[in-house]
């Protein structure tokens, strides 16, 4: 789509040197509002490219679907209010996505007692926010027989960030990446600014694949474990997510109730496992 980058003017100081002036490469930023059968349903601040993945990826966080025949079509919209190129112009600039369920699949709800649990921001947390995923989640990620190798594991972050182009160019993307526990491939990666988009993105490609649940998978964020992404995982089936960053609190009491193994500060030859170690095959040398 060509609008993943954009070039903009930046001073660059260096104290003892002086000043350049020079373009530099920014990721790109704009909001896609995405509808469901013409109703609007959410408005999301990402980074162009892949938004069909993003809004089915989006629909299981939701809970609005949890299979891949569940998604039927998507289409992006042009209109009023879709901020053309041109004010007024009607030109499609690819910001709004209407997706179609499949027969017999109940629209989402604007309830927002179903809606309460979604984002870690959302006044809410606790036991309240923890059932209300353990009730929606159409997979248990308790009972899944995924083991990993540590050394494995710890290969990962390198693998993940070595897949990371407009990172490269931009500095400013947060990555999430899809691996086989047991092979160590990586099946997917893709990047946004925002770390949920990221993972929703991931999640999206495996309902398009018809892959969910996405057992013996390792999810691999690039940044820390949040309350939300614990989430998505569990709803996604997926059994083991790594972080390279810290987790927070209510990240590690979801992942505990869910039975998710969650690793974070996946660095170098070490990590923290907060949750589910018995998924983590340490080599006997390496034991404490």
């Amino acid at each position: 789509m060509g609008r993943i980058t954009a070039r903009k003017p930046v001073v660059k100081i260096r104290l003892g040197v002086g000043e350049t002036r020079r373009p530099d490469t920014l990721a790109v930023e704009e909001p896609l509002e995405i509808r469901v059968g013409g109703a609007p349903l959410v408005v999301t601040m990402r980074t162009p490219g892949h938004d069909v993945e993003l809004a089915a990826g989006f629909l299981v966080s939701e809970g609005v679907i949890s299979r891949g025949d569940e998604f039927r079509t998507a289409i992006h919209c042009g209109g009023p209010g879709t901020g053309g190129a041109v004010a007024g112009s009607g030109e499609n600039t690819y910001n709004m996505l209407d997706v179609a369920l499949a027969p017999g699949v109940p629209a989402p709800s604007s309830d927002i007692t179903r809606n309460f649990y979604t984002t870690s921001s959302c006044g809410l947390c606790g036991k309240a926010s923890i059932d209300a995923v353990e009730t929606v989640s159409a997979y248990d990620v308790s009972g899944d027989a995924v083991r990993m190798d540590a050394a494995a594991l710890a290969r990962l972050p390198d693998e993940l960030r070595a897949h990371q182009a407009v990172f490269d160019k931009t500095g400013g993307l947060h990555a999430a990446a899809l691996f086989d526990a047991a092979s160590g491939e990586l099946l997917v990666l893709r990047e946004d600014v925002g770390r949920h988009n990221a993972v929703d993105k991931v999640v999206g490609w495996a309902v398009l694949e018809d892959r969910l649940p996405l057992r013996g998978t390792v999810l691999q964020v690039s940044g820390r474990a949040s309350f939300e992404l614990v989430q998505k995982a569990v709803m996604a089936g997926i059994p083991v997510l790594a972080a390279v960053s810290a987790p927070s609190s209510l990240a590690v009491e979801l992942a505990d109730a869910s039975g998710l193994t969650l690793v974070g500060f996946l660095r170098g030859e070490s990590m923290n496992v907060y949750s589910r170690a018995d998924r983590i095959a340490v080599p006997e040398a390496a034991g404490v």
